[in-house]
């Protein structure tokens, strides 16, 4: 018989992923839109990236301010608010052909309203409801089922696109928005008293804290770089495959398939968290990644190598949330997660915003990718050298001056 913890925990394990799997799964959907946007509304493909990746830039800013929000007030009238503004964003695209309305919907708007509906505010909640020893598993399986709707929800906007056009697409994926503004109410704000004893620092206390921190600034120096590579793949993956003349469904299929193992490889990164050094699980999936984006730009573009590129990519694609969420809650606890790790995934969305952006400037340029999957690579190296150094020992608990880097 389970009891009511447990049952909070699991309740808001479902709901956590639930609202995660609508909003980012209606996101992952944006690399479609790029040809219709300009064949049809006229926009140039350089507003175009820039409208998308300014929602990245949005979304990091807006990140810490919804998280402190959560954690003061709770996460069920943030995540209902995003959840309307994201929609909002999308309704505003969808019926206006002006570039103002493109980058004030899908920049703007649609920016703050997945600031509400995503990883800070989710992550914070199943943080405080979860256990310590159980935390980075319930966080990775959240994750997982956030994966769910990029599988669901990429083909679901390409088919109704194809169906019905552009404009009714982006309409269907607000209503999704909507249906999901609810179910913020299950996300739990108390706190698992098996969870450890944490002071109430005031919260600019707590942020100057966690800034002095050398490895907490290096932990979001290489977000950044998740950020770069992940906002690239998504938002240009189905444009340069056209270029390598693959079918024009080739682009959906590869994101749905992203979607599909990133369930698995959630759950797998929140496991092994659970079981091994965060930082080290970290350091090894940056390194990973960069291999495998090298070596799928080298390779002949084919079904066979896009699926492999896809499955692998999708093993590690949104990973790394529960590993740096969870060393985050690890070293400065949970009372201010929220806040600490929406500052953290600010460095992520300026690495998101760079690589929506930079994709449609590097091609627009020198008509092709190339620089940029390079680049993307590179970054992968660099964030795996980041993040082993990190000692994730927790700062409470350290003597003063003691940083998260090791010196010997």
């Amino acid at each position: 018989m389970t009891s009511p913890l447990q049952r909070n925990a699991v309740l808001t394990v479902i709901a956590g992923g639930v609202i995660m799997s609508v909003a980012m799964g209606v996101r992952q959907s944006f690399g479609l839109y790029l040809d219709p946007l300009a064949s049809e509304y006229g926009h140039s493909l350089g507003l175009i990236a820039f409208a998308i990746a300014l929602h990245n830039l949005t979304w990091g800013i807006a990140q810490p301010i919804a998280g402190a929000a959560a954690d003061r007030f709770g996460p069920a009238p943030v995540v209902a608010a995003g959840a309307f503004l994201f929609a909002s964003g999308l309704c505003l695209t969808a019926l206006s052909s002006s570039g103002a309305a493109l980058v004030i919907g899908m920049g703007v708007f649609v920016g703050m309203g997945i600031s509400c509906t995503s990883f800070g505010v989710v992550m914070a909640a199943l943080g405080r409801a979860v256990p310590a020893e159980r935390r980075s598993m319930a966080m990775g399986l959240a994750s997982a089922g956030g994966s769910l709707g990029q599988a669901l929800l990429v083909p679901f906007a390409q088919g109704i696109a194809q169906l019905s056009g552009t404009t009714v697409s982006l309409l269907a994926l607000a209503v999704c928005l909507i249906t999901v503004a609810p179910v913020g109410l299950l996300l739990n704000r108390g706190t698992d008293p098996t969870t450890e004893a944490e002071h109430s620092m005031p919260i600019r206390e707590a942020v100057a804290q966690a800034l002095r921190n050398r490895g907490y600034c290096l932990l979001g120096l290489g977000f950044f770089t998740c950020g770069f590579q992940l906002a690239f793949i998504a938002t240009h993956l189905p444009a340069y495959l056209a270029l390598c003349a693959m079918p024009p469904s080739a682009g959906a299929m590869a994101l749905a398939t992203i979607g599909l193992f990133n369930m698995i490889g959630s759950w797998a990164c929140g496991w092994l968290g659970g079981r091994f050094p965060q930082q080290q699980v970290l350091g090894w999936l940056y390194l990973l990644r960069g291999a495998v984006i090298l070596a799928f730009f080298l390779a002949p573009k084919t079904e066979w190598s896009l699926f492999a590129f896809a499955a692998a990519m999708g093993l590690m694609w949104l990973g790394t949330v529960p590993l740096t969420s969870g060393l985050v809650a690890k070293v400065f606890g949970t009372h201010h997660l929220g806040t600490l790790f929406g500052l953290c995934f600010l460095s992520h969305q300026i690495g998101s915003f760079l690589g929506s952006w930079s994709g449609g400037l590097v091609f627009e340029f020198t008509g092709s990718y190339g620089l940029v999957w390079t680049a993307t690579a590179i970054a992968g190296f660099v964030a795996a050298a980041l993040h082993f150094p990190i000692d994730a020992t927790p700062a409470r608990a350290a003597p003063p001056g003691t940083t998260m880097l090791r010196t010997s």
